[in-house]
């Protein structure tokens, strides 16, 4: 297998949530630079998108904190994660390609699951709002905050394959932030890394098993011919 090539024999495919299925990491973030300017922190949204994308909300509260110099409230986080769940009630969207591709794994009987540092709560309102609550039953969507391992941590990847009953070599994760590949890469996964051209890779990169796709419509034939349920 090359640098730039995914495993063969493929039996599960775990979805990052935010910038992968939901359009909701850059206002997530502009959320929170709004919420740190209340706080009186300088910081624009686009260095907010630059620090926080891909974080759960514990982990953006704790840096918030260094950043400010002094603790938050206790509930911060959950201050934070219930303004997120209000905003994607309202204004959740998929990611371009992202409904086109649940629909065509589906019609091949492909496993999903998906795994994110979103709570149940902000997940349950984004798939709701866009739909995507058809191609996800409650069992198969994990949250790595809720159980308390938020990515770059590999927990809630290996609990997702676990619950499939198939190993992390069998495992491919669809991924944007390179926290959350860096977590596929710890589980010992298959990663497809969406990122656009002109952005940098993780400084990790390459790995074997890992690729870089532009668009989520170059997913399916990448994995055509790896998966052995087609």
């Amino acid at each position: 297998m090359s640098m730039t090539e995914l495993r063969n024999n493929l039996k599960l495919v775990v979805f990052d949530c935010d910038g992968v299925l939901i359009d909701s990491e850059r206002p997530s973030c502009h959320a929170t630079a709004r919420f740190a300017r209340s706080q009186g922190l300088e910081i624009s949204d686009q260095e907010a998108l630059e620090r926080f994308a891909g974080k759960a909300l514990p982990q953006v509260t704790q840096e918030l904190e260094s950043l400010l110099g002094h603790p938050l409230p206790p509930n911060t986080a959950d201050i934070l994660r219930q303004g997120l769940v209000d905003l994607m009630e309202k204004g959740a969207e998929p990611v371009e390609g992202a409904m086109a591709l649940l629909k065509v794994l589906t019609a091949q009987h492909v496993p999903m699951r998906v795994g994110s540092n979103s709570s149940e709560a902000e997940m349950e309102a984004k798939f709701r709002r866009t739909g995507m609550d058809r191609y996800f039953t409650p069992d198969r969507i994990h949250s790595a905050t809720d159980r308390n391992h938020p990515k770059p941590d590999p927990d809630v990847y290996l609990y997702a394959a676990q619950q499939e009953g198939v190993t992390p070599a069998e495992t491919v994760v669809i991924e944007d932030s390179d926290t959350g590949a860096d977590a596929a890469r710890r589980a010992g996964m298959s990663c497809i890394l969406l990122r656009d051209d002109g952005l940098p890779l993780p400084p990790y990169w390459p790995v074997a098993g890992f690729v870089r796709v532009r668009h989520l419509r170059e997913v399916f034939p990448l994995l055509q011919d790896k998966l052995t349920l087609l």
